[in-house]
C-alpha cells in the first residue's frame, strides 16, 4: 500500500495451495501439513496414512524439524523444505536467503547460523535485525542554513533532488525507477498502469475489456490474466481460444459406437446390447424380459435371441409363436439351398440359389460372410434325443477353402447365363445339381502380394471358404445299401460337386442367386485402385467413409446406392443386400409402403391387445385375464394365478388386477400373490411387473432389490500393465465401482527403469471414513515403503515418482457409498533421468495453472509425454511445430528450463 515494499502472498487462499490436508502460509512461501495419523509424501502436497505402530516417522519424537523420511534400512533421515538447509545435528533446519529473502527487508547474506540482513545506503538495520530505518544524519546538514528566501528555495530543491533518487527507497516508485535531470521517473510493467501520483502501479483487469479475448472464462491475476474453458473443451496454444475435446478420438472411450458432441460425448451400443457404466456395452438377456415374448422356449445369444418350439410344433412367421405341425414332414421335402453346375463351351459354370433365410455379415474393407438356409444344430434343438442321434448320423458337413494369389471380394449384381441353367437336367452327365440345408460362404483377403520396388502393391491374396451341410437321401437306403452305404454315396457325390465348383471359381464362373437376382462373389483380377476406396458388402461411401445401409433398405450393387425395401418386403438389419418377403396373410390387409424396417410393419397384422389364428386380420380382442403387448400374435398371455384384467384387449401385465402393487425392485409372484425382491444380478425399474431383468453382459448388482440398470456393475479389475506404459482402472469405470471389491496390481518395470505415475483425478466417497481407499507401496506388506495413499475425492491432478523400484497397488471398497473411481496411467523411464523427472513433478508451477492441470487430464497429451519418456528417441517424431500446437507456451518454457539445467553439465 505504501508503493515501496513487497507484501507476502498467501498461497493458501487459492485451492488450499494444492495441499491435500492443511495449508500454512509462510513469509514468501507456504507449506502443507497433514492431520494426525498421516505424514507428508515426497511431492510435499499429498498425505500418506499409516496406522502401524513402530514407524519412526510416525513417532512424534523423531526429531526432524521439517520432513521425516524412513530410511531403507530403518531409522529416519531428516530433510528440509526448499529455502532451508539441514543443520549439523542432521535434525534442525536453518533458514537461508532463498526462502522469503531470509526475512530481510533489504539485503540478505547466508551465514553458518542463518541469514544476516543488511540495508541499502542511507538506511540502517532495525533492532529486530530484519527491517531497515532511514538514517536521520542523511538530512541533518540540509536544514542548517536558512539565510535568505532564495537560499531556502535552493535548499528545498536540493533536498528534494537528493531525496528523490532511485538509490533511496527506489525513488518512491512501485516498480521501475529511472533517474533523470528533473528527478526520478517511475514506470510500470506490462499488465499495470501508472496512477496519477506518478509513482503507484495499479493492476489492469484485462477481463473487463472483451472478456480479455477469452472464448469462455477469464480470471484476472496480478499483472496478467488467465483464460480457461468449460468442461469438455480445451485451451488452444494461443491460451485464449477453446476447442471441443473429441473424446471419440481417445482409446477405449466407448465399447461400440462413440458420438462426439460439443463439450461432451455419447456412447451407443449395437443391436442386442445395452449401455452400462456410461461407456460399456453388455449383451441384453431378452429372455429375462417376459421370456422374450416367446410362447414356448427362449434361447439367449450374444447380441440376439431366438424362440424355439417343442418337437410337435414349428415356429410361426412372427418368430415367437409356435404352431402345431399337422402330420409329419415328408421325407422328400426340398432343402432350401440348391447348387447347380453345367459344362458349357468347355468350362464349368455354377450358381448357388438362396431363395430364403439369407443373412449377410460385412467384414472389414471388402470381406463378407453369406449364410443360406438353417444349420442342423438348430434342428437338433427341436428333436428328442433319439431323433438327434439319427440326425447326426445322416447329416454330412464339409468345408472347403479356395485360395487365389490375387483378387478382391465383391458381391455385386451381374447378368447371368440363365438360358444355360434352364437347360440343366438332373441326369445329364455334363451337369451337377446338389441340394443343401445350409451353406456358409466367407470371402476374405489375406496378406498383400508384394510388387516390384518401383511400383506399388496392387493386389492381395483372397480366400473363399464354403461350409456345406446336407443330409443323406433316405430314399437311397435299401435292403442292399444301409444308411452308412447311402452316406458314402452322398459323400462321393459331394466330392465331385466340390471339384466342379473349384473349376468354376477358378474361371470366375461362380455366382450366387439372392431373391432372384444373380451376384458375382469375387473379382479374381481387380482393377488398379486404392484398397481403402472399397467398402464392405452392404455399405456405401459417404463423405469419404463407409456407411452401412440402414434398416428398411438394402444395398443395390448396380446403382451403388442404398435402396428402400419395396412394398411387401422388410429388412430389420443394417448392411444387407436383399429384403425379406412379408408373410402372406390369409386375408391380406393394407401392406405398408416401401421401407418396412420390421416384420410388424408389413401391415394387415393384429394390433396390440389382439390375436388371431395366423396373426393377421380379422382379429379378436384378448379376453379378460389375458394381455398381449405385441402385434401380429396368435395368442394372448394369461395373467396367471386366477387374476383378471380391468378390461378386454389388455396390453400388459400391469393391466392385470393384482392383489398388491409391487414397487420398482420387485416382481409380482402370481402363485403366492406377493411382491418378491429382485435377486442379485437383476433389476426392475417399473411398478407392477411380473419379472426382473437380468443385468447385461458380465455385470451384476451389489445387492438385491435393484431398480435401475445403472446398479449393474462389472466387477472386473481394469487395466493394462506393460513394461513401458500402462494404466490401472477401478472396476466399471467410468461408472460407479461395485461394493466389497478388492483389486491388486503389480508394476514390475524392466531393469534400470523407474515408475512415473499421474493421477488425473480420483473419486472416492469422503463420507465413508476411509472405507474405500487406493494405496501404492513397495509390496503387500503394510510396513513397506508407501508412495501414495488416499481415501477421498481429488479432482486436482498430481504426478509423482515411485519411492520403490516396483509398485504394489491395491484398491478396496466397502459396502457403503460408491463413486466413479479412477483411471491412473503410468510410464517407466530410464533411471538416469531420475533427477530431472523428480525436479519436474515436484515443481508447484506444474499444478499452479489450470491450463497445466488440464494437460495432466488430457489423454492425448499424456500419451505423447509418456511416449517420449518411455522411448526418448521418439522425441524426434514430434516436430517443433507439433509441440507448440500441443502444449501451451508456459508449459514448454517450464520443461525447457528443467531440461536445460539438467543437461548443463554435459554442454
Amino acid at each position: 500500500h505504501d508503493g515501496h515494499n513487497c507484501l507476502d502472498t498467501d498461497e493458501c487462499m487459492f485451492n488450499n495451495g494444492g495441499c491435500q490436508h492443511l495449508c500454512f502460509n509462510t513469509l514468501g512461501s507456504y507449506e502443507c501439513r497433514c492431520k494426525a495419523g498421516f505424514f507428508l509424501s515426497d511431492n510435499q502436497h499429498t498425505c500418506i496414512h499409516h496406522s502401524e505402530d513402530g514407524m519412526n516417522c510416525m513417532n512424534k519424537d523423531h526429531g526432524c524439524a521439517h520432513i521425516c523420511r524412513e530410511a531403507p534400512k530403518g531409522g529416519v533421515a531428516c530433510e528440509c523444505r526448499p529455502g532451508f538447509e539441514l543443520a549439523r545435528n542432521q535434525r534442525d533446519c536453518i533458514l537461508t536467503c532463498n526462502h522469503g529473502n531470509g526475512g530481510c527487508q533489504h539485503t540478505c547474506e547466508d551465514a553458518d547460523d542463518g541469514p544476516i540482513c543488511g540495508c541499502h545506503p542511507k538506511y540502517t538495520v532495525h533492532s529486530d535485525g530484519k527491517t531497515c530505518l532511514e538514517k536521520e544524519e542523511a538530512v541533518a546538514e540540509i536544514s542548517e542554513s536558512n539565510a535568505t528566501a532564495g537560499g531556502d528555495v535552493d535548499k528545498r530543491v536540493k533536498r528534494r533532488l537528493i531525496m528523490e533518487t532511485c538509490a533511496v527507497n527506489n525513488g518512491g516508485c512501485d516498480r521501475t525507477c529511472k533517474d533523470t535531470s528533473t528527478g526520478v521517473h517511475c514506470s510500470c510493467p506490462v499488465g499495470f498502469t501508472l496512477q496519477f501520483d506518478g509513482k503507484t502501479c495499479k493492476d489492469i483487469d484485462e477481463c473487463q475489456a472483451s472478456n480479455g479475448g477469452c472464448d469462455h472464462f477469464c480470471k484476472n491475476t496480478v499483472g496478467s490474466f488467465d483464460c480457461s474453458c468449460k468442461k469438455g473443451f480445451k485451451l488452444l496454444t494461443d491460451e485464449k481460444s477453446c476447442q471441443d475435446i473429441d473424446e471419440c478420438s481417445f482409446e477405449r472411450t466407448c465399447d461400440h459406437t462413440c458420438i462426439n458432441h460439443p463439450g461432451s460425448f455419447e456412447c451407443s451400443c449395437n443391436k442386442g446390447y445395452t449401455l452400462y457404466g456410461f461407456t460399456h456395452c453388455g449383451d441384453i438377456n431378452e429372455c429375462s424380459i417376459n421370456n422374450g415374448g416367446c410362447q414356448q422356449t427362449c434361447v439367449n445369444t450374444l447380441g440376439d435371441y431366438e424362440c424355439q418350439c417343442h418337437s410337435s410344433h414349428k415356429l410361426h412367421w412372427n418368430r415367437k409363436d409356435c404352431v402345431e405341425i399337422e402330420g409329419s414332414l415328408p421325407d422328400d421335402i426340398s432343402p432350401k439351398v440348391l447348387l447347380s453346375c453345367i459344362k458349357s463351351d468347355g468350362s464349368d459354370r455354377c450358381i448357388l440359389n438362396c431363395p430364403s433365410e439369407v443373412h449377410l455379415i460385412s467384414g472389414m474393407q471388402v470381406a463378407y460372410t453369406l449364410t443360406c438356409g438353417s444349420s442342423s444344430h438348430l434342428k437338433k434343438k427341436q428333436q428328442n434325443t433319439n431323433e438327434s442321434t439319427c440326425l447326426d448320423t445322416s447329416t454330412i458337413k464339409t468345408s472347403v477353402t479356395f485360395k487365389f494369389n490375387e483378387g478382391k471380394c465383391s458381391l455385386k449384381k451381374t447378368e447371368m447365363f440363365r438360358e444355360g441353367l434352364q437347360q440343366i437336367i438332373p441326369d445329364n452327365h455334363n451337369s451337377v445339381m446338389e441340394s443343401f440345408y445350409y451353406v456358409n460362404l466367407k470371402c476374405s483377403s489375406g496378406k498383400k502380394i508384394l510388387g516390384a520396388v518401383s511400383r506399388p502393391t496392387t493386389a492381395t491374396e483372397m480366400f473363399i471358404t464354403v461350409d456345406f451341410e446336407l443330409e443323406t437321401n433316405q430314399k437311397e437306403v435299401t435292403d442292399t445299401c444301409d444308411l452308412s452305404c447311402a452316406r458314402k454315396r452322398t459323400e462321393k457325390r459331394l466330392r465331385k460337386t466340390i471339384r466342379t465348383l473349384r473349376k468354376a471359381i477358378n474361371r470366375e464362373q461362380f455366382h450366387v442367386r439372392l431373391s432372384g437376382m444373380d451376384h458375382e462373389v469375387a473379382e479374381k483380377s481387380p482393377r488398379l485402385s486404392n484398397p481403402q476406396e472399397f467398402c464392405g458388402m452392404g455399405q456405401m461411401r459417404v463423405d469419404n467413409r463407409c456407411a452401412s445401409c440402414s434398416v428398411g433398405t438394402y444395398y443395390d450393387g448396380e446403382q451403388e446406392l442404398c435402396v428402400l425395401c419395396p412394398n411387401g418386403t422388410y429388412q430389420d438389419e443394417e448392411g444387407q443386400i436383399t429384403c425379406e418377403p412379408c408373410p402372406s396373410p390369409q386375408n391380406p390387409g393394407n401392406q405398408k409402403l416401401a421401407g418396412a424396417r420390421d416384420i410388424s410393419e408389413c401391415g394387415g397384422q393384429c394390433s396390440l391387445g389382439e390375436y388371431s389364428s395366423d396373426g393377421f386380420k380379422p382379429c379378436l380382442p384378448c379376453p379378460f385375464g389375458t394381455y398381449q403387448p405385441e402385434a401380429g400374435r396368435t395368442f394372448c398371455f394369461p395373467c396367471g394365478g386366477g387374476l383378471t384384467t380391468k378390461y378386454s384387449s389388455a396390453l400388459m401385465f400391469q393391466d392385470c388386477e393384482t392383489k398388491v402393487q409391487c414397487s420398482p425392485g420387485h416382481f409380482y409372484n402370481t402363485t403366492t400373490h406377493r411382491c418378491i425382491r429382485c435377486t442379485v444380478g437383476t433389476y426392475q425399474p417399473e411398478f407392477g411387473q411380473n419379472y426382473c431383468i437380468s443385468c447385461p453382459g458380465n455385470t451384476t448388482t451389489d445387492f438385491d432389490g435393484s431398480t435401475n440398470i445403472t446398479q449393474c456393475k462389472n466387477r472386473h479389475c481394469g487395466g493394462e500393465l506393460g513394461d513401458f506404459t500402462g494404466y490401472v482402472e477401478s472396476p466399471n469405470y467410468p461408472g460407479n465401482y461395485p461394493a466389497n471389491i478388492e483389486c491388486t496390481w503389480t508394476i514390475n518395470p524392466p531393469p534400470k527403469r523407474r515408475i512415473l505415475i499421474v493421477v488425473p483425478e480420483i473419486f472416492l466417497p469422503i463420507e465413508d471414513e476411509c472405507g474405500d481407499y487406493l494405496v501404492m507401496r513397495k509390496s503387500s506388506s503394510s510396513n513397506s515403503v508407501t508412495t501414495y495413499e488416499t481415501c477421498q475425492t481429488y479432482e486436482r491432478p498430481i504426478a509423482f515418482t515411485s519411492r520403490s523400484k516396483k509398485l504394489w497397488i491395491q484398491f478396496k471398497s466397502n459396502e457403503g457409498n460408491s463413486a466413479k473411481g479412477f483411471q491412473v496411467p503410468y510410464v517407466t523411464y530410464d533411471e538416469d533421468y531420475q533427477e530431472l523427472i523428480e525436479d519436474i513433478v515436484r515443481d508447484g508451477r506444474l499444478y499452479a495453472s489450470e491450463n497445466h492441470q488440464e494437460i495432466l487430464k488430457d489423454k492425448k497429451l499424456i500419451k505423447a509425454l509418456f511416449d517420449v519418456l518411455a522411448h526418448p528417441q521418439n522425441y524426434f517424431k514430434y516436430t517443433a511445430q507439433e509441440s507448440r500446437e500441443m502444449f501451451p507456451r508456459s508449459f514448454i518454457r517450464l520443461l525447457r528450463s528443467k531440461v536445460s539445467r539438467f543437461l548443463r553439465p554435459y554442454k
